[in-house]
């Protein structure tokens, strides 16, 4: 495992891992709003079998700069990844998997720079455009719930903000508590103006799904509460090239939910990239 740092064309320094053998298919993980790198737990190490993981902490999150401002320009989201991308030499066959809000950045790299470095691409309960009238952008319910406590200051109201989360990043068990505790600590630790920020922005990016033209993935619980089963709908109708895995009853978190189906579909489509 090596932990590295790249500076993007703003100045930010961005902060990321690599783990898996060197001579592997790239894998990106981008996390979302208010996680880590850290956030990936078992099925990072899993993919690592197969995969070089390369997993971002994104602007703003884990031990990545926090900039004042920025938050609402794709091009600075975009930069981070490609800057991620040249520091590792990465110029074909990489798969770039984002989610939650790491599909939003996601699709800012694709809007920005294109195809070129990229065999396919990974959607995982997530959206592509953010913003008031968006299509494919609407919040579920326990988004709609935690805001406006999770932009607090005040820690007692923050974490009842996050509390409304509840489970629907690890799904129901109590073999999930080490993880769902884990992501609730990198979530407070993001800086309150950060998590505010993320969402002072309105994108829609549907022109560049209908342009797409390599292969890709959706995966979506059918009971996100966070990001609602219909935002993934909408990417798939909207890409040329998607095809679908809708995980009946799931929730937000696929990969801590299943960790071992969330690797073997990854694996499977890799698989089919050539």
């Amino acid at each position: 495992m090596a932990i590295r740092e790249v500076v993007s064309a703003d100045g930010t320094t961005i902060v990321y891992r690599v783990t898996g053998p060197a001579d592997a298919r790239p894998l990106v993980l981008l996390h979302g709003w208010s996680g880590t790198l850290r956030c990936w737990g078992r099925a990072a190490d899993e993919l690592a079998g197969s995969f070089r993981v390369i997993a971002l902490d994104l602007r703003g999150h884990g031990y990545s700069d926090a900039p004042e401002s920025g938050y609402d320009d794709p091009k600075n989201w975009a930069a981070d990844v490609a800057a991620v991308l040249a520091a590792e030499s990465v110029t074909a066959d990489a798969i770039l998997l984002g989610w939650s809000y790491g599909g939003i950045v996601l699709t800012d790299y694709l809007a920005a720079y294109g195809t070129g470095a990229l065999a396919g691409v990974v959607y995982t309960g997530s959206q592509a455009g953010i913003g008031r009238g968006v299509p494919g952008a609407q919040p579920g319910p326990a988004m709609q719930k935690a805001i406006p406590d999770v932009f607090e200051e005040s820690a007692g109201r923050a974490m009842r903000g996050f509390a409304a989360f509840g489970n629907a990043n690890t799904g129901p068990g109590r073999d999930k508590g080490e993880d769902a505790q884990r992501l609730f600590g990198g979530s407070v630790a993001t800086l309150p103006r950060v998590r505010k920020a993320l969402f002072y922005r309105t994108v829609d990016n549907t022109e560049t799904l209908r342009t797409l033209d390599v292969p890709v993935l959706v995966l979506h619980g059918t009971a996100d509460p966070v990001v609602p089963v219909e935002n993934g709908r909408y990417i798939a109708d909207t890409v040329p090239t998607a095809r679908t895995s809708y995980w009946e009853d799931a929730q937000h978190g696929l990969f801590i939910e299943d960790p071992s189906r969330f690797v073997g579909e990854i694996t499977e489509f890799a698989a089919g990239l050539g």
